[in-house]
């Protein structure tokens, strides 16, 4: 009994730890070889089509385990995504200040130039090349390395979406180029930064003097959250930080809540299924993820359509469910719902009977779909009504089109 409990706690263990990788690969920038550990998801083998957002760790030695710990735990109550992330070693001899290297001007020079070059010309090409990855990039990094990750911020196009700077160490004038900087950048930027109360006076005050020059700048795809740590040292504010900066950068990718429910979805005069649509078209917008609508999302709007008798709305929403889940039952369901709440009973049996050719999902099963026609056996039609069309273009805009 004890040998077979040690081959499986062998087995689990091995399982669990079997999508780190570590590589190496050779730099022109660096003049020689750089390690660094890949952690994929633990679905990336079974789900060949989905794509991942990546994570980039400085000083990945020792960040690796606490941002994977909290990547996996707010992805299996599915609050935040699978990641893919790329933790560079940095952490034997000088290499993590050597690389952070800076002249007195505040700008990279010498090895820290060379480092900065190699993860965008190098590293990242590597990685998109070599994983499947999303277009949304982020960075992290701890007092020496959070420092240095504030240099991408300085050019026009910034490699990385989203910056994680722990108790950092900031170079000569970072402070005035970084808040310079941020209202010129186009596209969405997420920003956050934390210090521990117990930190070292330097670090604070430059933290609190960037914290004052930035939390007030005008740039609407500019995302901001600065956290100070009360009794917190240098290093347990990392601990701190990490799931506050991941919420943070992720908000909005949650599943509909009962309090964004009962506080932003149920007191909706009409919308319901526009607001599905924002929320993934925004998901999409703000993080590059292109996600699939999550059926209990579908569950709350429909909640919602039939509380407000909105019960129109169902065909829009069953319009949206067959574009994402083609030939499934799912869109199938809620046209004949609406045929049924609207007391067109022919009509909803009909649409109801349609599910045993379809495929079952959740607990819309074929059974289901034909004990709801079995149900409906009898009734009378209570009510004429129109099915959902698209809406007609406006009256003009063809000949506007002809003569332009």
């Amino acid at each position: 009994m004890k040998t077979k409990f040690l081959l499986l706690f062998t087995l689990v263990t091995s399982f669990a730890f079997s999508q780190r990788i570590t590589e190496s690969i050779p730099s022109k920038k660096l003049g020689g070889e750089r390690t660094f550990t890949v952690s994929l998801p633990g679905n990336y083998e079974a789900d060949v089509e989905k794509k991942y957002p990546v994570l980039v760790l400085l000083d990945g030695e020792y960040l690796l385990n606490p941002f994977e710990g909290n990547l996996k735990y707010g992805n299996y109550w599915d609050d935040l995504p699978e990641t893919i992330i790329v933790a560079i070693n940095q952490n034997y001899g000088e290499q993590r200040f050597d690389d952070s290297d800076y002249d007195q001007t505040g700008l990279p020079s010498g090895k820290g130039a060379s480092f900065f070059e190699f993860i965008g010309f190098e590293l990242l090409p590597y990685i998109e090349g070599k994983y499947r990855t999303q277009p949304f990039r982020i960075i992290a990094g701890h007092d020496t390395t959070a420092g240095f990750l504030n240099f991408y911020l300085y050019k026009d196009d910034p490699v990385f979406n989203a910056y994680i700077s722990l108790g950092a160490e900031l170079a000569p004038q970072m402070i005035t180029r970084v808040a310079e900087r941020l209202p010129l950048i186009k596209k969405p930027i997420f920003y956050y930064h934390a210090i521990g109360q117990g930190d070292l006076t330097d670090i604070n005050e430059g933290a609190k003097a960037l914290d004052k020059m930035i939390a007030s700048i005008p740039n609407k795809t500019f995302n901001y959250r600065f956290d100070q740590f009360k009794g917190a040292s240098h290093y347990s504010l990392v601990a701190l930080a990490i799931p506050q900066a991941l919420y943070f950068i992720f908000d909005g990718y949650q599943p509909i809540s009962m309090m964004e429910y009962k506080e932003k979805i149920a007191t909706l005069d009409k919308g319901y299924t526009q607001y599905l649509i924002d929320k993934y078209t925004k998901l999409e917008e703000k993080f590059g993820l292109k996600l699939k609508p999550r059926l209990t999302d579908f569950k709350a709007i429909e909640a919602a359509i039939l509380k407000n008798k909105a019960y129109f709305e169902l065909q829009e929403l069953g319009k949206y469910a067959d574009k994402h889940y083609p030939k499934t039952t799912l869109g199938t369901y809620h046209q004949a719902l609406y045929y049924e709440k609207s007391g067109e009973f022919k009509k909803a049996i009909k649409e109801y009977r349609k599910g045993y050719t379809l495929e079952e999902i959740r607990e819309i099963t074929k059974s289901f779909m034909l004990d709801k026609a079995e149900s409906l056996k009898g009734k009378e039609d209570a009510s004429t009504v129109e099915e959902y069309v698209e809406p007609a273009p406006e009256e003009g805009s063809e000949e506007k089109k002809e003569g332009e």
